[in-house]
């Protein structure tokens, strides 16, 4: 049955390469008479053709790479080690390339890879990753005679087809409730963010309703615990509010405005999907604006922030998604009670809720930089990554390098 399955599927698979063939030889024959000849015909036929920046801010970048190595790190490394599906992805596109020139060299040629010399590769969003490739190679001709040759080649892994996925349907004029947890220890904050809420909110009507919820010390407060947590702060809102109310779960740092309370009450669907987006964290004054005048207000540049992906105190959901996403979890708390202090509300949603957990960057969602206290009693990959946010808060590679430039030199002694 499978040799029968496999013989079936390879005639379906040849009946469709040779329909695109025809299809690409009636494509290339209609630009023959097209306003611009031929050239009107893009490499690959039949795919979208190039994107063209408009300034020199949009030109696409090749990034270098070698069968091991990677050229442009996410980090801003120079250079790191080539993993995981990367890795694969530049195995395939070399093997794919060499088996194309076999078919248009055999049997005069056989050609075997011995070694990539350059790679490049750019990520083109309206027709899919382009690359070129300097293979060397070793040709065999029919009398067994081999010898070694360099081949360029460019290739092109087009973008799959786009799949349009139905949504329930919704409105921009849902009311928000923020709710913003207070701590102690962060109390001074509160005349800045209302200032800035009530310019963005208050002033401009927007439908939304602000709740502080104050959370005192373990030996003032009515429960008695140190490792509060947003699950244990969310139990006692919801319990307070209907259940078709919008939550948006923030902090005091947070700088909330309409065009973000837009995107919450879009991006938030009951029943549906819940929306932690990432926001952009400003890096430390005194690291981003060494020895220079601090600016009036900050702009979403590279040298001004980041987007902290370490951050996942931001939320906005459903009540009812809340309340369902909750009563799944009472087999485990009753096993184990510890859970509600080792989860956050992500890591509830994404494992017991069964709906869309949608993060993504927010631009219109800025944070002031403030060191945050981690708390140790937490679960270990919640303090790791509030430490790692410390970290990454502080400043870019390049400001981080010219203070320790700058302490070096200060360090170093004078010399005759």
């Amino acid at each position: 049955m499978y040799r029968l399955h496999r013989y079936f599927t390879e005639i379906e698979l040849q009946k469709t390469y040779d329909e695109i063939a025809k299809l690409q030889a009636e494509i290339k024959n209609v630009s023959a008479v097209a306003f611009e000849g031929n050239r009107s015909a893009q490499w690959p036929v039949g795919i979208n053709p190039p994107f063209e920046p408009r300034s020199r801010f949009e030109v696409l970048k090749w990034e270098y790479f070698t069968e091991e190595e990677i050229y442009s790190c996410t980090d801003g490394s120079p250079k790191c080690e080539l993993r995981g599906i990367d890795r694969m992805d530049v195995a395939d596109v070399i093997d794919v390339a060499v088996g194309e020139l076999n078919k248009k060299y055999i049997p005069v040629l056989h050609l075997k890879k011995q070694q990539l010399i350059n790679g490049y590769r750019r990520f083109d969003p309206i027709r899919g990753m382009e690359y070129i490739l300097d293979l060397q190679l070793e040709v065999v001709n029919q009398k067994g005679h081999s010898r070694s040759i360099t081949k360029r080649v460019h290739l092109v892994r087009p973008l799959s087809q786009i799949e349009i996925i139905p949504m329930p349907y919704v409105t921009e004029a849902t009311r928000v409730h923020i709710i913003i947890p207070l701590m102690m220890q962060v109390r001074s904050y509160v005349d800045h963010f209302l200032e800035v809420f009530a310019a963005n909110a208050f002033e401009t009507s927007e439908n939304a309703i602000l709740t502080f919820l104050f959370i005192y010390d373990p030996v003032e407060a009515h429960v008695k615990t140190e490792t509060p947590s947003q699950i244990k702060f969310m139990d006692i809102i919801s319990k307070k509010h209907p259940v078709d109310t919008l939550f948006f779960l923030a902090n005091v740092d947070t700088r909330v405005n309409a065009e973000f309370l837009n995107r919450c009450r879009m991006n938030s669907i009951n029943n549906w999907q819940v929306f932690f987006p990432i926001h952009f964290q400003d890096y430390n004054p005194d690291v981003a604006y060494h020895n220079q005048q601090r600016p009036a207000t900050i702009d979403l540049v590279k040298d001004a922030g980041h987007f902290d992906r370490m951050s996942f105190e931001e939320a906005c959901f459903y009540n009812s998604d809340y309340m369902a996403t909750r009563t799944r979890m009472v087999a485990d708390v009753q096993e184990n009670e510890e859970i509600l202090e080792t989860l956050d509300i992500y890591e509830m949603f994404v494992k017991y809720s069964g709906l869309h957990v949608f993060r993504a960057v927010e631009p219109a969602l800025h944070q002031q930089y403030r060191y945050q206290i981690c708390n140790p009693r937490l679960s270990e990959d919640i303090y790791h990554r509030c430490v790692q946010s410390n970290l990454e808060g502080l400043g870019s590679r390049s400001q981080l390098a010219m203070l320790l430039f700058e302490q070096e030199q200060g360090n170093t002694p004078d010399t005759a």
